[in-house]
């Protein structure tokens, strides 16, 4: 069985088969009893865009948004993890045939563009992957 992720929020618009959701992000302390003495609790709203065929939710909905949480630890392989191991893998193998750590350095930072750049070019598609169910309520 999947762990799944909730947020509720609020329809910001409707186009189609695209619906905008505000949710309000909480840090972990914002819920914490003393935020009012603390300066560190913060909120965020945050839009999220959801892939939804059907015509029954329309702007000032309430809304329940439901995701898999295993997608989050997907994306941050892909935005963190991968492109790590690309950085120290180049730089390995660029110390090895080349002297200058600085020429180095640069290429195996320098590697990590045409990944990001794949990954911009592959964006409507991962959007499709990492996608929220919606819930009127």
């Amino acid at each position: 069985m999947a762990d799944f992720v909730e947020h509720t929020g609020v329809v910001e618009s409707c186009d189609g088969q695209m619906v905008l959701v505000k949710i309000e992000q909480q840090a972990a302390c914002a819920s914490c009893h003393a935020k009012g003495a603390c300066s560190v609790a913060e909120k965020e709203d945050k839009i999220i865009e959801v892939f939804y065929s059907k015509n029954d939710i329309k702007k000032g909905d309430k809304v329940l948004l439901i995701g898999q949480s295993s997608l989050g630890l997907y994306a941050v392989l892909l935005a963190y993890v991968l492109p790590f191991l690309l950085i120290l893998v180049t730089l390995f193998i660029a110390s090895v045939f080349i002297d200058n750590e600085l020429l180095s350095g640069t290429i195996s930072l320098s590697v990590v563009l045409p990944y990001y750049v794949v990954l911009s070019m592959n964006k409507k598609r991962l959007k499709k992957k990492f996608s929220f169910e919606i819930i009127k309520l």
